[in-house]
């Protein structure tokens, strides 16, 4: 018996560099504005600038606005949800790192 398995996984890298403004990052997501301060509001997201015009996100935001958005649309999950559920799957990915260290 072959218990050998195929797993494709399918990701995108996005690098930390860059730098999208509120537009750019609700286009990405298909967002709006609104859950873009919403989930700045609850911690979720953490802008560069001092004002939302002025406001750019990095890679990370991205990657978690995705997931954030997936949560809101598919889950109907609320926004202090979104930033649990997120913090969550952070820690459990810390973890997973850890455990997959020699």
């Amino acid at each position: 018996m072959n218990t050998n398995r195929s797993v494709l996984l399918e990701g995108v890298v996005v690098e930390e560099h860059l730098h999208l403004s509120v537009t750019e990052i609700c286009q990405a997501c298909s967002i709006t504005h609104t859950h873009i301060e919403e989930w700045v509001a609850e911690g979720v997201l953490q802008p560069q600038g001092s004002n939302q015009s002025d406001w750019r996100f990095t890679g990370h935001s991205l990657r978690r606005a995705k997931i954030a958005s997936r949560l809101v649309r598919d889950l109907e999950v609320n926004t202090p949800g979104v930033a649990l559920a997120l913090d969550l799957l952070e820690e459990i990915e810390t973890l997973r790192k850890q455990l997959n260290q020699p």
